[in-house]
């Protein structure tokens, strides 16, 4: 049923052609040419007049304008940035939706900061950029814009940035999985001028019902006879339980709230707040108060973000157990911060000495959702078993003006965290002690590290899993994952979820996803294939293979990130119905090998695979998708240019810079 067949999408009634053209009774004598403007007068000097630009002197008649006070037009001033969506009444009642939740109530932080500096005797002015939702893109052309948004977004914030010559400092508010990126893209690249960001924390939890990752599973779960279609209507209304905040899972989006807040960027203690409550609020309030101080102390932002402050960050997302889409998101933050991107081997490096302390979904064991971490005590509680292991560089600075050092010595005597501890076993019956964990509990309780990069035949170039979401059940006494089935082999998204769907994906399959990364469809996060897996009685016993990525909530054996990608020549796009292909993934060593092993029955070894897929030509059908957008081919050339996927996708002026340029001259450097 499309939606335009669905009950209730055809009960507007018709619209007469004279309503368009013409509100009937409208009065026109109202209309006006002229209004008497603000009363008082500018606050200039003859200095002023002989030595500010002309934009300064008219920035302060807009101001007046505007309606602000005349006096108090040379108050310092603060720009805040949003990636708000939507319209809200005066109630919270919805006027115009916004995309998604992460970014409805984002408007009511930024009042919050700009109450707070107005009461610090500054003016804030506020800007917005609204940013997309996967969850909504999911199997649908949307996800073709997903990850190239995140550049465009970091270019219009910097942009805006850089459109208020006379500000003093910037705050940036987001929340969700490609929004949030790119603030911190943009926040980083300020330098010496002092920004912060107010991250838009989670929606609750249902008091009866799903989260709002199982709850995409609903069509395929349906399709497989297991749930009514009265339980999925039922469920599915439910999942977001408040209208704000990012999902209750640990995705991409409270991922990079965590790897923001560990960065230094972020006040302590406010990823992954429940939107919308005094807590949440009271934060755009201390980061306000926070942003003055950096001007007073003339701390900027390249203070903050340095190469250990990037560094804590990835062991923070090893210990957290996150969302492998920050592969691609903190290497760009670190570029534009004009930093060295982190590498694949760094990545491998942290993973194999940093433990996973965090129980949440949708690592486990237990499944805490994103809230009742926060209540746990969130990034801090983390960080206070880091720094006794060591693992931290505790000397860097932070937003809240002091190191990190002192920052978690507060906290580990803070009346919020004992209080927050004490609510969370009150309200839900959770000791926080079993949401986080140290070293040594993690470890008896079986949690392991959570990212792994296999390589071999099909992955010359590397790929990644998360290996804590393979079913605990097929690993063996060594901590060692096998797989060896035969290939499906899937162009399009759409191909493989209708086969999912229509059982046509057998036990012991292997799924390979092609035509997914950057050049065949903007690199798109395949969620809907790997949840929709999750509905097979026999999804253990499946794994996927694809050049695309996956959401942070994905489970299951699911390898993605591969390179070269398809239609880049990649050893992945020779791949034919049938294949045998080996998986080994040993998630005590963080170590892994996908192979050609086998074609027509025949069994060979990896080197005798290599042979093969180098004698044989890309299969005939590689394409990108037939709806990909020219701006996101666009985007596809420039990241390629630019370091390609393990250099996070960005945009490296330098490096493009010098592909565009003749043979004979050499272009001058640029700022990034």
């Amino acid at each position: 049923m499309s939606r335009a067949s669905q009950p209730g999408a055809n009960n507007i009634p018709p619209i007469p052609i004279t309503s368009i053209l013409e509100s009937p009774g409208f009065d026109h004598s109202a209309v006006k040419t002229h209004a008497a403007g603000p009363q008082g007068a500018l606050p200039i000097t003859p200095e002023m007049l002989l030595t500010q630009p002309s934009g300064n002197l008219f920035g302060l008649s807009q101001d007046a304008g505007m309606g602000w006070e005349p006096q108090r037009l040379l108050d310092p001033e603060f720009l805040i940035l949003s990636t708000h969506g939507g319209v809200r009444a005066a109630d919270g009642t919805p006027i115009a939706l916004g995309f998604h939740t992460g970014h409805w109530e984002v408007g009511l932080l930024v009042s919050e900061a700009a109450g707070e500096l107005r009461a610090q005797h500054c003016i804030p002015f506020a800007g917005a950029c609204t940013d997309p939702c996967d969850g909504r893109t999911q199997g649908t052309e949307g996800m073709l814009d997903s990850l190239p948004y995140r550049n465009d977004a970091a270019i219009v914030l910097r942009r805006l940035m850089r459109s208020l010559p006379t500000r003093k400092g910037v705050l940036g508010v987001a929340t969700c999985d490609k929004g949030l990126p790119a603030m911190m893209m943009a926040l980083a690249s300020s330098g010496k001028v002092p920004s912060i960001l107010i991250p838009g924390g989670v929606t609750l939890l249902p008091d009866e019902g799903e989260d709002a990752g199982k709850v995409q599973t609903i069509g395929a779960r349906f399709a497989q006879k297991q749930i009514t279609l009265e339980y999925a209507a039922d469920i599915g209304c439910r999942a977001c339980a408040s209208p704000g905040g990012g999902c209750q899972f640990l995705g991409t989006a409270a991922t990079a709230q965590v790897v923001g807040e560990a960065l230094g960027l972020s006040l302590p203690h406010t990823a992954l707040a429940p939107s919308g409550q005094p807590i949440w609020l009271d934060a755009a309030q201390r980061s306000a108060r926070a942003i003055v101080r950096m001007t007073q102390t003339a701390m900027g932002t390249d203070a903050i973000l340095t190469a250990a402050s990037i560094k804590n960050a990835m062991v923070l997302h090893a210990a957290f157990g996150g969302s492998t889409n920050l592969l691609l998101h903190l290497p760009a933050i670190a570029h534009a911060a004009g930093l060295p991107r982190p590498t694949a081997a760094d990545w491998a490096e942290i993973n194999r000495r940093t433990p996973r302390l965090v129980d949440a979904l949708p690592n486990g064991p237990r499944y805490f959702a994103t809230v009742q971490v926060f209540l746990a005590g969130g990034v801090p509680e983390v960080m206070l078993h880091l720094r006794r292991a060591g693992l931290l560089d505790t000397s860097v600075k932070t937003v809240a003006g002091t190191t990190l050092d002192e920052c978690l010595n507060w906290w580990q005597d803070s009346l919020r965290r004992r209080e927050l501890k004490e609510q969370l076993l009150t309200q839900d019956g959770i000791d926080a002690d079993d949401v986080i964990m140290s070293p040594d509990v993690a470890r008896s309780r079986g949690l392991t590290s959570t990212v792994c990069f296999p390589s071999g035949n099909l992955a010359p170039e590397g790929s990644v899993i998360k290996s804590t979401a393979i079913d605990p059940s097929l690993i063996d006494e060594a901590g060692v994952y096998r797989h060896r089935g035969p290939a499906r082999v899937f162009i399009t998204e759409s191909a493989a979820i209708d086969a999912i769907k229509n059982g046509a994906v057998l036990e012991g399959d292997v799924m390979v996803l092609i035509c997914g990364g950057p050049l065949g469809a903007g690199m798109q996060e395949i969620y809907q294939i790997t949840a929709a897996l999750k509905a097979l009685p026999h999804c253990k016993h499946v794994a996927v293979l694809t050049d695309a990525r996956f959401s942070g909530v994905s489970t299951g054996a699911c390898i993605g990130h591969i390179s070269p990608e398809a239609l880049a020549g990649g050893p992945i796009g020779c791949i034919q119905e049938g294949d045998t292909i080996e998986i080994v993934i040993d998630r005590n060593a963080l170590a892994g090998s996908v192979d050609l092993v086998g074609e027509s029955g025949e069994i060979f070894s990896r080197e005798e695979g290599s042979r093969r897929l180098a004698a044989r030509s890309p299969r005939p059908d590689l394409a990108p998708h037939p709806a990909l957008p020219n701006d996101t081919r666009l985007w596809a050339a420039l990241v390629q240019a630019s370091g390609g996927v393990w250099g996070g996708c960005v945009y490296d002026t330098d490096m493009i810079l010098a592909r565009l340029a003749p043979p004979t001259s050499k272009p001058e450097r640029s700022d990034t």
